[in-house]
């Protein structure tokens, strides 16, 4: 895992206050002056030039380009003049998994991170990242595609505590664990079936919780790479708590550990 340089906070210039960015002129100055992009949406299909461009000018910077249909962009415009590409800015730019391994390493602490495995409603992360912060997580981790990312709608949710949370973005999950346990942290993915009861697993030590996506639960081979599958008591008769509730029942029966309860 590279180094780099500490974090800095990124000004989505030009963006509205929800941070979309919309029109070809507007997305293609984003990119020149550097803005924070969380994802380009394109218009499928749309040949013009300008457009590939832009996908190619996203693409070089590391930004997800997705194709979208009209539809999706007509709902996503706020001008309803979207020319075809709209972008969402990041509010802040996102961190390396390095950078979070390094944060534990200063503060003394066995990493504690949160791994969120296709949580694709902006609510439930911006959840998450507000109950790491709680818990005092070293950071969140996401995947580059099929998630939500660090957009406006997020970081409200979360009320704030993305400034203070690391979130990294990484292109394979699955590969991401091998890392991780590589760097000698236990990983402890939750699932209704889980092999380990919530109370019986040791969170003390270095570890990654994951937390599956609100439909599907964690993916097969996401699965495949955890040390431990955790399952939550369910004495009621629902059989399954939202991702961000989830979060919050492992995250905080670590810290009741990592505190000698």
């Amino acid at each position: 895992m590279n180094k780099r340089p500490p974090l800095r906070r990124s000004a989505p210039v030009g963006a509205e206050n929800d941070g979309v960015i919309e029109g070809r002129n507007a997305v293609t100055e984003a990119l020149r002056a550097g803005v924070a992009i969380d994802k380009v949406f394109l218009m499928k299909g749309d040949t013009d030039p300008t457009l590939g461009h832009i996908a190619s000018a996203a693409r070089e910077k590391g930004i997800v380009v997705v194709d979208a249909d009209r539809r999706k962009l007509d709902g996503m415009s706020r001008t309803h003049s979207h020319q075809g590409v709209i972008a969402l800015a990041a509010v802040r730019e996102y961190a390396t998994v390095d950078d979070i391994l390094n944060i534990a390493r200063e503060r003394g602490e066995a990493p504690l991170i949160v791994v969120c495995d296709e949580l694709s409603d902006p609510h439930n992360l911006g959840a998450v990242i507000r109950t790491a912060d709680a818990a005092g997580a070293h950071g969140v981790i996401i995947p580059k595609r099929r998630s939500a990312g660090l957009t406006a709608v997020v970081a409200k949710t979360s009320a704030g505590a993305v400034a203070h949370v690391p979130v990294a973005r990484v292109p394979n999950l699955p590969s991401l664990l091998k890392e991780l346990k590589e760097e000698g942290v236990w990983v402890f993915g939750t699932a209704a079936g889980g092999t380990t009861q919530l109370y019986q697993a040791d969170l003390k030590g270095p570890a990654a919780i994951v937390i599956g996506s609100e439909g599907d639960g964690m993916g097969r081979l996401v699965a495949e790479n955890c040390d431990f599958t955790v399952s939550i008591p369910m004495f009621g008769k629902i059989n399954s708590l939202n991702a961000s509730a989830a979060a919050a029942v492992l995250l905080y029966e670590a810290v009741r550990q990592r505190l000698g309860g």
